[in-house]
């Protein structure tokens, strides 16, 4: 067997770089991870690098910005970008900054074959005598044992993960909504106190020009509620993206709030699920105008402790944005613990 080739995996996400590793795990190869993307720059310049497999959402330095800095310091290296954001327009956009090939996520090694193969790539890859396990006791982290609050501390990665595929699922139907282009920021995971959301929610709803958009949600041992929070001027700025005619009245904003609410909430859900292997049912989304005594996630009869998942969609060249938040109850952790730690 010849000498194994060098091949940066970078991701922000550990456990998308471990994903990744594990689909290669049957060539010969020299895999070296960043975290970033300056991390991945400086591994292409010490040569541990003919391969880099790039993602795209990620702090300090995002993976077009990478994809800039090889093509302007001409860094030899070959790249292929492995995201979540399947907006058509990203995929052309990486193509026209150099990249080879863009594999969405979840990453499907049938489809990591066929673009190495596309170009010419998997001829030069050799083969293992023995290929890698398919998983490693350790990559998981082990949750037996101890509270349901602990083990999605320790699953806080996963959840990230998960979030960022679904994220660009429900991004690529808003852009697609409104012909534009959906910048897609990281998702921010927290274990919240219900009485911190109940004065989040009081100060959402107070505010004459904020729109707030409820809808529940439930699935097997799952339950929880999404909230989208969209401002007045964010409003009137969508009717125009969508050619709305006419007054932006009162009931127009309604309308396109919850337009926009149920392709945002409804992807997000359809594309958790689908990694989960679950199927949400959804209730009809309501515009909050005072908060109900009786909500769901903020009822002292509730648990205290709710799982945020809280993200904030923006419209290139525009003042918009669309924060989406997603709030599991504390009796939910369990079961989407359970199902997580298997990613």
């Amino acid at each position: 067997m010849g000498k194994p080739i060098p091949v940066i995996i970078c991701d922000d996400s550990r456990l998308a770089r471990k994903q990744m590793e594990r689909a290669l795990s049957q060539w010969n190869l020299d895999i070296t991870h960043a975290s970033q993307g300056l991390e991945a720059l400086e591994a292409i310049r010490a040569g541990k690098g003919e391969l880099l497999f790039l993602d795209l959402n990620m702090p300090l330095l995002d993976g077009y910005q990478v994809l800039e800095r090889i093509r302007s310091q001409d860094l030899q290296t070959l790249t292929i970008v492995v995201s979540g954001d399947i907006q058509p327009e990203a995929h052309t956009r990486v193509r026209q900054l150099g990249a080879l090939d863009f594999i969405r996520k979840p990453i499907d090694v049938e489809q990591l074959g066929r673009s190495l193969r596309a170009f010419g790539l998997l001829e030069e890859l050799q083969h293992k005598a023995t290929p890698l396990p398919a998983t490693h006791p350790t990559d998981t982290p082990t949750v037996s044992g101890i509270s349901s609050i602990e083990q999605t501390l320790m699953l806080t990665e996963h959840y990230q993960e998960l979030a960022n595929v679904a994220m660009g699922q429900a991004a690529n139907l808003l852009a697609q909504l409104l012909d534009t282009f959906v910048e897609l920021p990281i998702p921010s995971i927290q274990l919240i106190e219900s009485c911190e959301l109940e004065m989040a929610l009081q100060q959402s709803v107070s505010q004459p020009t904020m729109n707030t958009v409820r809808q529940g949600f439930i699935a097997p041992g799952i339950s929880g509620e999404a909230l989208l929070m969209l401002s007045d001027t964010e409003t009137s700025q969508l009717a125009s993206l969508l050619n709305h005619v006419g007054d932006i009245t009162e009931q127009v904003e309604r309308e396109l709030t919850l337009d926009i609410a149920n392709v945002l909430i409804g992807a997000f859900l359809n594309g958790l699920g689908q990694q989960l292997d679950l199927a949400f049912s959804q209730s009809s989304p309501q515009v909050l105008e005072f908060l109900p005594g009786h909500s769901q996630m903020v009822n002292t009869g509730q648990p205290d402790r709710i799982l945020s998942i809280d993200i904030s969609y923006r419209i290139e060249g525009l003042a918009i944005s669309c924060d989406l938040l997603l709030l599991f109850t504390e009796d939910s952790l369990p079961t989407l613990n359970e199902l997580a730690s298997h990613l």
